[in-house]
């Protein structure tokens, strides 16, 4: 097989590697303007409660530099610049512009703008040397990269030996049951309610599927170990509806 040939997937169809980020930076250029609206219907504003999660796992320090990728609207990059306090700086990296100039629009952003740095660019190619920060996040959006493991592989190389990667994402609940309820909302609600909210069923549709194709924790977790980090563990969140990831560049 060659380069050319490789496939991967885009929801449950069955794409070409080489369309997959043009149709991901699709579907975020079209739910834009109503992203953070449409994740507090979703989760019932539970997404919040994780994020929060993340940071006290993550226990941001003074100075510290976080690169936070598939960053959007900056919850992530706010959060951890509320944290960490003096000297600490956040880039938030994007694949879609129009997610980035969402986040600029927050007042968030005005208030911490002498501490942050917005970037269009690619989780499988970063713009930046090596060994350049301190922190490396990613929420809800690794699951969406056509090459999973290219961006590991990015985020290890970028950040500072000593540093840390955090990853949140939709994971997979251990209770058969739950499970299938949790489907069941899942695909009969969620695109309805993007219909209705942002008049696109069909980005939130994709969005549902991409959750079903992501690797389980234990799959995910080996991943990341195969990227080289060390001391890899994870928290399920919500019985498993999300998961955090931690591992190490020692």
């Amino acid at each position: 097989m060659t380069q050319d040939d490789k496939t991967t997937h885009f929801g449950f169809q069955t794409v070409d590697e080489d369309q997959k980020a043009g149709m991901v930076h699709g579907v975020f250029t079209r739910v834009a303007s109503k992203y953070d609206v449409m994740n507090d219907l979703m989760s019932m504003g539970i997404h919040r409660v994780w994020k929060d999660a993340m940071m006290d796992w993550l226990a941001p320090r003074p100075g510290q530099r976080l690169l936070d990728v598939a960053g959007g609207t900056g919850d992530v990059a706010f959060r951890f610049l509320g944290r960490a306090g003096d000297g600490a700086r956040a880039t938030v990296l994007d694949l879609t512009e129009s997610m980035l100039l969402e986040g600029q629009k927050r007042a968030e952003a005005e208030n911490l703008s002498h501490a942050l740095d917005w970037t269009v660019g690619d989780a499988m190619a970063l713009p930046f040397p090596d060994n350049s920060f301190d922190v490396y996040t990613i929420s809800f959006g690794i699951r969406n990269v056509t090459r999973i493991e290219d961006a590991l592989r990015e985020a290890y190389r970028v950040l500072r030996p000593g540093g840390r990667l955090m990853v949140l994402e939709f994971s997979q609940l251990p209770n058969d049951g739950l499970q299938k309820l949790y489907d069941l909302y899942s695909f009969n609600v969620i695109p309805v309610m993007g219909q209705i909210v942002a008049n696109d069923r069909d980005s939130y549709q994709y969005l549902v599927e991409s959750i079903r194709k992501f690797p389980g924790q234990d799959q995910f977790a080996a991943m990341i170990s195969d990227a080289g980090f060390e001391q890899v563990k994870y928290r399920n969140l919500s019985m498993g509806i999300a998961a955090l990831h931690s591992g190490w560049k020692i």
